[in-house]
C-alpha cells in the first residue's frame, strides 16, 4: 500500500479544452472570454467551477505562495498554520533548524489535526485514531500498528515512509517563507523578477525582524478583487478620504507602477517629498478631500526615514496571495486565503525589527491604525470590495471594464489599469481560457 505524498498536476492532453478534459466541455460551455482582457467577464468572480480550477491551476499549479515569516518560527519545534490557496498547511522548523512544510491533513482518513495557530512541538498528533507525524511531515507512529493478539493492524507491505503528509517545496529570501505544490519551480528570485526581489531586499535584507500582532478577517468578496485593488492606482485619491486629505498619496508625488514581465506581481511605488507630503492643488477637485479633517495624535503621520531607497513606499502584490506593504513607518504582510467565490480570509502581519527601541515600536503600532479591518484607510477598501461583489452577484450577468492608460506607458503614469490587465493576461493563460 503506497500513497506517494507528493502532490502533481497533469499536463493537459491533446484532447483536452481550455478548462480540463473532454468528458467536461459541456460543463464550460457556458463560459466564454473574448479577445479583449480589459472587458473581464463577471463568472470569474461567481462561478464554483471557475473557482475550483483556480485551485488546481494556481494554487497548487506552478506558483510560489508566501506561508510565513522565519521570525514566527525562531526556535527548533516551533510551527504556525497556513494556507496555499484554500489547502490547510503547517509551517514548521526541525529539531535541526529546517523549515517544512506539508499539507495539515492526516494521511489516514483526512481530519484536519492541527488547530492550533501556533507553537512548539516534537510531532503533530491527530485526534482521531492517533496517527503521528514529525516536523518534516513523516509519519512516525501508528496505533496498534501490528494489531492485537497477532490480529488485524496494517498490512505487512504497509509502507511508513510513503505514507506521510504531502509534502511541498519550500524557499525564504531574507526570512520570507514560500511554499509550491510544485517541485519543478524555478528560484524564488528568477520568479519574482528582479524589481520584487529588490523591493523584497529593502525591506529585509540584513535585518532581523520582530512579528508586533497578526490579525484575520473575512471579507464577502471573491479573492481577485483584493488583488486587482492593489494593482489599481486610480481609486487611491478617489476612495481614500485619508490618502488625500493627509497627502501620504496625492498626484503631485513622484510615483511609479512596476509590473513584472509575466504581469503576475507588481508594486506601486510612492517618493514622499522631502520634508512631508506636496502642497496639491488637485486635491481641492477630488471628492474625497475633507479640508477641515484633523487628526486627534498628529505622530501618526510622522516618517523616520529608515531605508536606503528612492521610494518612500511601495504596495506590493506577489501572485498569488500576498501583499506586502511599506507605507510611512508601516510595515505589514497580508496573506490571502480564498474561501469559495464569494469570500476571502486576510491574514494581517505587522511586523518591525529586533533593531527598534521602544518609541520605534509604539510609533509603528500607532501608524497600524491606519491599515487592518478596521484601519482609517483599509476600511474603505473592504467596503468598496463587498460593493462590487454584491453587484457581481446579484446583478444581470455582463462584464466589468479595465480600459484605463496603454500598456506601452511609463511606469510614472498612475491613472491606470495597465497592472489589472497584466494580471489577466497571465491569469487567462493559467486557467486555459
Amino acid at each position: 500500500m503506497v500513497n506517494d505524498n507528493r502532490f502533481e498536476i497533469p499536463a493537459p492532453s491533446s484532447n483536452q479544452d481550455a478548462l480540463g478534459a473532454s468528458s467536461n466541455q459541456d460543463a464550460f460551455a457556458d463560459l466564454a472570454w473574448g479577445d479583449d482582457v480589459a472587458v473581464i467577464p463577471d463568472w470569474i468572480y461567481t462561478d464554483p467551477r471557475i473557482y475550483a480550477r483556480e485551485q488546481e491551476r494556481i494554487f497548487r499549479g506552478p506558483t510560489w505562495n508566501y506561508v510565513a515569516l522565519e521570525a514566527e518560527l525562531p526556535a527548533p519545534g516551533d510551527y504556525v498554520r497556513s494556507h496555499v490557496g484554500d489547502v490547510p498547511v503547517i509551517v514548521a522548523r526541525d529539531l535541526d533548524g529546517a523549515l517544512h512544510v506539508f499539507e495539515n491533513r492526516c494521511a489516514h482518513r483526512g481530519a484536519e489535526f492541527c488547530k492550533t495557530y501556533r507553537g512548539n512541538a516534537e510531532r503533530f498528533t491527530c485526534p482521531y485514531h492517533q496517527w503521528s507525524y514529525d516536523l518534516t511531515g513523516a509519519l512516525v507512529a501508528v496505533p496498534f500498528r501490528r494489531g492485537v493478539q497477532g490480529k488485524g493492524g496494517l498490512p505487512a507491505d504497509f509502507d511508513m515512509a510513503t505514507n506521510g503528509l504531502r509534502r511541498l517545496a519550500v524557499a525564504s529570501r531574507h526570512g520570507v517563507v514560500f511554499a509550491s505544490f510544485r517541485d519543478d519551480m524555478p528560484a524564488l528570485e528568477d520568479y519574482l523578477g528582479p524589481e520584487l526581489t529588490g523591493e523584497i531586499d529593502t525591506i529585509f535584507a540584513g535585518r532581523t525582524v520582530r512579528v508586533l500582532g497578526q490579525h484575520r478577517n473575512l471579507l464577502p468578496v471573491n479573492w481577485k478583487l483584493y488583488q486587482e485593488n492593489l494593482k489599481d492606482p486610480y481609486h487611491a485619491t478617489l476612495l481614500h478620504t485619508y490618502l488625500t486629505t493627509f497627502g501620504l498619496f496625492v498626484a503631485g508625488n513622484r510615483t511609479a507602477i512596476v509590473v513584472d514581465r509575466e504581469g503576475r506581481h507588481s508594486a506601486l511605488l510612492n517618493a514622499r517629498p522631502q520634508g512631508g507630503p506636496a502642497d496639491d492643488e488637485t486635491k481641492r477637485d477630488i471628492g474625497s478631500f475633507r479640508a477641515g479633517l484633523k487628526l486627534a495624535d498628529p505622530r501618526v503621520l510622522e516618517f523616520v526615514e529608515e531605508f536606503d531607497a528612492p521610494w518612500s513606499s511601495s504596495a506590493m502584490t506577489i501572485w498569488p496571495n500576498l501583499s506586502l506593504l511599506r507605507q510611512l513607518n508601516i510595515l505589514n504582510l497580508r496573506q490571502l486565503v480564498p474561501q469559495g467565490p464569494h469570500a476571502l480570509l486576510l491574514i494581517w502581519t505587522s511586523f518591525g525589527y529586533e533593531s527598534d527601541d521602544d518609541a520605534m515600536t509604539q510609533h509603528r503600532l500607532r501608524q497600524n491604525n491606519i491599515f487592518g479591518p478596521g484601519g482609517f484607510l483599509g476600511i474603505d477598501d473592504n467596503e468598496a470590495l463587498k460593493f462590487v461583489q454584491d453587484g457581481l452577484r446579484a446583478a444581470v450577468p455582463r462584464h466589468g471594464l479595465a480600459p484605463l492608460g496603454d500598456d506601452a506607458e511609463s511606469p510614472e503614469v498612475v491613472i491606470t489599469d495597465r497592472a489589472i490587465r497584466g494580471m489577466y493576461r497571465h491569469y487567462r493563460h493559467a486557467m486555459g481560457l
